[in-house]
């Protein structure tokens, strides 16, 4: 059974490289999305386990993205993948439906920790 996952973030580059860490865990199928009213589009349309988004794009930010899909009844977890503190965002995250918060750094390593908190949340 695969784990599909929606990956939105405005910078393609950010998305190259986490797609392909996160393609590498067993299971995963990953798309991405650079637009996150088409990835709203996305996610309400079609069948995604979960929805890993940066915080700060354009338009529609990662907070007002999850608040949107939970408008519309999606109710897929939400990963909020951010460059932000936990503590700057942990309270607004909760209050717009986010599941889980996992902080970008440098290294591999927190490639690892957003594919086991998909897991868990799923």
């Amino acid at each position: 059974m695969s784990i599909e996952v929606l990956l939105v973030d405005e910078d393609e580059d950010v998305l190259e490289i986490v797609g392909a860490f996160l393609g590498q865990e067993d299971g995963f199928e990953i798309t991405t999305e650079t637009d996150p009213e088409t990835a709203l589009d996305l996610a309400t349309a079609d069948d995604f386990d979960a929805v890993v988004s940066d915080y700060k794009m354009p338009r529609l930010d990662g907070m007002e993205l999850c608040r949107a899909l939970r408008d519309d009844g999606v109710g897929i977890p939400f990963l909020l993948f951010t460059a932000r503190e936990y503590d700057d965002v942990a309270d607004t995250a909760a209050e717009h439906g986010v599941t889980a918060v996992v902080q970008k750094g440098t290294g591999t390593e927190q490639y690892s920790v957003l594919a086991d908190r998909i897991r868990e949340a799923i």
